[in-house]
């Protein structure tokens, strides 16, 4: 007799009750869950180890609630929430298991298990090879008794070497019946499980030989009555839809074509459509392909066009009530709309908002359509990868639909809805063709007048819509797309901004939302700024949304709670409910350091203060730049190191600094990547600072590329620098001087306390940032514009003047 281990350990695991299925030990199986506690069990295995004990409930009764004493330790590959509540969940069994205790939580139950696995030795020795090849016999004599059993599951059975797996792998597959599973499954033993298999399939195949006998007998007397009774029948049918079923469709078709007001040529290819349809049968593929053509055609609006509203004043107070800043967007619809006014026949325009996420490029292009009096249509392209998704499919293709636009016009109902192409740089390329190559038509108002759509097959006049594009970028946009539109530039909102959309949005939309009233909770606009500064850090207010949103259901829950009514929140009182701050401004040094520059950035979520950082040490002349930067970043300061060593005289530097010293220049905030020319004075300064042993000004910023021979040239984002060098205390923010009418767009609030010196060389920069001992800071203003060639003062605006 062969020699067997058996391991037996004792656990814990969620309990999933299965009814009409049983599951074997190393096979996968899909099963849909409909009671919430075996739904709870899932995802209470889910936060651990995946692993739950599932065993089936008895056969003796269709709602017994008496289960085996024996089921499997089970892995939850993958689990999917069902529209109607249920969970479909794929399982792979490992081990057997016998149920010892069960306990009941609050909302599944937890199972104590002995789990049990056998090893034999040798496989079971001479007999097990013996019921192995007997099983085998079996199987394939049981395989004519059953329907269509694939190669796959022959071949595996033929191929298992061990006599567990083997009698395990033929139940799951053969063996229908719950009870005869359940007695394979509750056999630890290898060797008496496969006898017990052989037995069981011994008498199903007995039954199985009497009812295919039973069946031959009773086929082969109604076959002959069957056959005529089945022929009568599809005769009454084919009789019927011959009948008046196709006329009436036809007659209907008709009419609808004559009220439709279709434009000449359309009406001349829907009844070409027609006449084909009245010579088809009616159930014949051909006719259903029509029918659908001809459905999907008069759904599109061919001669219904919105009147739209042309009023400038009455458009700029929806634009204006509907979101703050914008300021762009706004003009560029405003023109439109006066020239409307003295220009009806001009064709739609194609415009291209482009900005971080969260500025509300898509929100305001339904303020667009409102104010203009038009239908409002969304299209994402967001992950768009075939051609046909914007022109359609070919009609004769089974399943095919028109494109994206199309469909548009058929969701507006009007031939010259605003249509929004949202997310217009997330088009990507394969091999069923360029989407964006298609949207080339669609975007050229000397094309789009005859745009085609596969489906369709009739010119489209697409002039009258408005396209307004949104994209986050236009690094992924091919250039002829770009092309046929107008870019919009968006930039980060700034703090005045956020505040203002705050105030006049978002609060009173979350507090709508969630039940409350202005009286219910009001905030003061320090912890407005607060909630600005150190809990979101976006260049739009998605985030500010949220943390509204959080403000919100806090203060419902203390309303319901304590019956208070009405809740202030401050400064004081903020974390209370948001919990610490998030993010923390950049640690301000108030003393003036050697080789420490504050320099500007500009990322997606608005501006930077980084604080560069140069040291020098005796060594080779090597240069060693870090703070993940761009490869832009790093030559930038290489242009640097050669700038100062051509000019060691001027800044008393020692001639072979860049033979016997080594310099490592950082940006803090290593994990963030960092790129872009601006770095370039910043680097200059850390670099001369260190060399020279002159401290840098502590508040000063600055940004500016340099080249070679010491210009200072412009940089972009200045919007943006700025607001971070007013967050973050900095008093004067040195620009080059080429970006003098940048000052326009920034923040007013910015300028009224901060000083800007544009310079055109390093050199005045480094007159500027080094603290030197005989320099008289008070020459400098607090605020406004210093120009140190001129040595005079202005104002911003008049400089801009």
């Amino acid at each position: 007799m062969s020699k067997y281990i058996e391991k037996v350990e004792k656990n814990i695991y969620p309990l999933v009750r299965l009814r009409n299925i049983v599951i074997f030990p190393g096979l996968p199986t899909s099963l849909e869950l409909s009671n919430e506690e075996d739904i709870a069990s899932v995802n209470a295995a889910s936060e651990t180890d995946n692993m739950i004990f599932a065993v089936s409930f008895k056969e003796s009764g269709s709602e017994s609630n008496e289960i085996y004493t024996y089921g499997v330790v089970a892995k939850v590959k993958q689990a999917m929430k069902l529209p109607d509540g249920h969970m479909r969940v794929l399982i792979e069994g490992k081990n057997r298991a016998e149920i010892s205790t069960i306990e009941y939580a609050s909302d599944c139950a937890y199972a104590e298990v002995f789990v049990r696995s056998v090893k034999l030795n040798d496989n079971g020795g001479l007999k097990g090879e013996l019921l192995m090849r007997e099983a085998v016999k079996q199987f394939q004599e049981f395989l004519k008794y059953l329907p269509k059993v694939s190669n796959e599951i022959i071949a595996a059975v033929q191929s298992i070497k061990e006599p567990g797996i083997l009698a395990d792998f033929i139940a799951a597959n053969v063996i229908y019946k719950l009870s005869a599973r359940q007695e394979i499954l509750s056999e630890v033993n290898p060797l008496l499980r496969l006898e017990k298999l052989l037995v069981i399939m011994e008498n199903e195949k007995a039954l199985l030989e009497s009812e295919l006998e039973l069946q031959t007998k009773v086929k082969q007397r109604i076959d002959r009555n069957q056959r005529e009774y089945y022929l009568r029948e599809q005769m009454k049918v084919i009789q019927n839809e011959l009948g008046d079923g196709e006329f009436s469709d036809i007659d209907e078709y008709d009419e609808k074509i004559r009220k439709a007001n279709l434009p000449e040529s359309v009406e001349e290819k829907l009844r070409k459509e027609l006449s084909k349809l009245e010579k088809m049968p009616y159930s014949s593929a051909e006719s259903t392909v029509i029918r659908n053509y001809l459905d999907i055609c008069l759904e599109i609006p061919w001669s219904n066009y919105s009147k739209g509203k042309y009023n400038v004043e009455a458009a700029k107070k929806i634009l204006d009530a509907d979101h703050d800043g914008l300021l762009k967007v706004k003009d560029r619809i405003l023109e439109f709309i006066a020239v409307k006014q003295l220009s009806p026949d001009l064709a739609g325009q194609i415009l291209c908002l482009v900005g971080p996420p969260g500025v509300g490029k898509s929100s305001v292009v339904s303020s667009v359509a409102r104010a203009l009096g038009r239908e409002f249509v969304r299209v994402s392209l967001g992950g768009v990868r075939d051609e046909a998704d914007i022109r359609g499919h070919r009609k004769t293709y089974i399943a095919s639909m028109p494109g994206r636009i199309i469909n548009a016009l058929k969701t507006a109902g009007t031939m010259n809805p605003v249509i929004l192409l949202d997310e217009v740089d997330k088009l990507t390329v394969d091999s069923h063709g360029d989407p964006s190559s298609a949207l080339l038509e669609v975007l050229d108002n000397d094309q789009n007048k005859t745009f085609r759509d596969h489906f369709i097959e009739i010119p489209v006049d697409l002039s009258e819509c408005i396209f307004i594009a949104t994209a986050n970028t236009l690094d992924t946009v091919s250039l002829p797309l770009i092309d046929r539109m107008e870019i919009i530039t968006l930039s980060s909102y700034t703090r005045s901004e956020k505040i203002a959309i705050f105030k006049n949005h978002l609060l009173g939309k979350e507090l709508k939302r969630h039940g409350l009233t202005k009286r219910s909770l009001k905030i003061t606009d320090e912890a407005i700024c607060e909630m600005i500064d150190h809990y979101t850090k976006e260049a739009g207010v998605r985030n500010l949304s949220r943390e509204a949103a959080t403000l919100c259901r806090k203060v419902a829950r203390k309303i319901v709670e304590t019956g208070k009514k009405s809740f202030t929140i401050n400064v004081s009182n903020l974390s209370e409910y948001l919990g610490k701050p998030k993010y923390k401004d950049p640690e301000q040094k108030k003393e003036n350091l050697i080789g420490v520059v504050n320099g500007l950035a500009w990322t997606q979520v608005g501006g930077e203060l980084l604080q560069a950082e140069a040291v020098s040490m005796e060594g080779t002349g090597k240069l060693e730049l870090t703070g993940k930067l761009g490869d832009v970043m790093k030559e930038s300061a290489q242009a640097a190191v050669t700038y100062v060593r051509k000019n060691y005289e001027k800044y008393g530097i020692d001639k072979d600094f860049y033979k016997n010293r080594d310099i490592h220049i950082h940006f803090p905030e290593g994990a963030v990547p960092k790129d872009g020319p601006s770095a370039g004075v910043t680097c200059s300064t850390a670099i001369v600072s260190e060399l020279s042993g002159v401290p840098v000004r502590s508040d000063v910023a600055m940004t500016g590329e340099i080249t070679l021979h010491g210009r200072v040239l412009p940089i972009g984002g200045l919007r943006e620098k700025s607001m971070a060098a007013y967050k973050n205390g900095i008093k004067t923010v040195i620009i080059p001087k080429d970006n003098i009418p940048d000052l326009e767009d920034v923040d007013a609030e910015v300028k009224n306390n901060v000083l800007f010196v544009p310079v055109s060389t390093i050199d005045e920069v480094l007159d500027i940032a080094l603290f030197k001992e005989e320099t008289n800071m008070k020459e400098f203003p607090e605020a406004g514009m210093y120009i140190p060639s001129e040595n005079i003062i202005k104002p911003v605006s008049e400089v801009m003047v």
